[in-house]
């Protein structure tokens, strides 16, 4: 069983209400638009961290960190990238994969808005836990919580870090 913090959008911010976050999780994915290696660099020293790189960030996070993060954790097929879209409306890049080999949980960023959903075309949940940094248009930090038990996604929680 492992607990995940999922976050996304950090723009190089970190602070002490995410650490708090990251202290009580297993595991912590970041879905991309990091900023400043500060942030995951800061992360990784106190839990392991599975990410990708964003638009916004620089050859740096590119260099450290993939456009796409397909991993199993337990018994969950995992991918991770930042431009996703929604089912629906899945970014070109991602579209064809997700329809001749969708993993159980896909997860992206960008778009600053928290949503969890499932497709049912795919089978997959799909996730975007919102921004938790302060750059962008979304009004609240969010982030999202759940625990991985084998093959069983379970007790996800909405984490709302207050207005930016």
């Amino acid at each position: 069983m492992k607990n995940i913090l999922l976050l996304s959008d950090t723009h190089s911010h970190i602070d002490d209400t995410i650490l708090k976050y990251v202290n009580q999780a297993d595991e912590v994915w970041h879905a991309g638009d990091i900023g400043n290696l500060i942030v995951t660099d800061t992360i990784k020293k106190l839990k392991p961290l599975r990410a990708v790189y964003g638009n916004i960030d620089d050859d740096k996070a590119r260099m450290e960190f993939p456009l796409n993060n397909r991993f199993m954790c337990e018994g969950v097929d995992v991918w991770i990238t930042h431009i996703g879209g929604y089912p629906g409306k899945y970014n070109p890049a991602v579209r064809e994969e997700l329809a001749a080999n969708p993993p159980k949980l896909f997860i992206c960023g960008h778009s600053h808005i928290l949503k969890v959903m499932f497709d049912k075309k795919n089978n997959l949940l799909h996730m975007n836990p919102g921004a938790c940094g302060k750059s962008g248009f979304h009004q609240v930090r969010t982030m999202l919580r759940f625990v991985i038990d084998g093959d069983k996604i379970k007790d996800l929680e909405i984490v709302e870090i207050g207005k930016k």
